[in-house]
């Protein structure tokens, strides 16, 4: 079985659900060898900064995630730890917390999902079009459900 340790710069409260969130999201995809993630809480001004300078969109956002590893690309374990790091996953807390109020649900479940939204663009998941907008959402709405945060 795969293991996923997830490095966070949260509280212990939120910290715990963006774990379990990003953990399972890799759990169900049955990788071939363990991982490491980055998941660090932004400010709505960090957040804007960075999807300016990498993707040179001047304009909050909810969650940006980095992989460490391209499409069709190998992923090499690193030979201290075995592990397999595959990326960074900066959510925007301001952000999160707007959008829970937004749709009608908890902080708990928003920042979740956001979690469980960034592990699967590590694992190479994307929305470019309604079929993979589909799909994904289909992974995410699972992994709210196996902890018991769906709508």
């Amino acid at each position: 079985m795969t293991r996923c340790r997830v490095r966070c710069n949260a509280p212990p409260e939120p910290a715990a659900i963006l774990r379990r969130c990003v953990r399972l999201a890799v759990k169900n995809e049955r990788l071939p060898y363990d991982c490491l993630i980055d998941v660090l809480l932004v400010s709505n001004e960090e957040i804007r900064a960075v999807n300016k300078q990498r993707r040179g969109v001047d304009k909050v956002t909810d969650v940006l995630s980095f992989p460490m590893w391209g499409a069709g690309e190998k992923p090499v374990p690193d030979p201290d730890t075995g592990r397999v790091f595959l990326g960074d996953i900066l959510i925007a807390m301001g952000r999160a917390t707007q959008q829970a109020s937004t749709y009608g649900h908890s902080g708990e479940r928003e920042l979740g999902y956001l979690a469980a939204h960034g592990a699967l663009h590590l694992l190479g998941y994307d929305h470019e079009n309604e079929w993979d907008k589909a799909r994904m959402r289909r992974k995410e709405e699972s992994v709210m459900a196996q902890i018991g945060l769906e709508r």
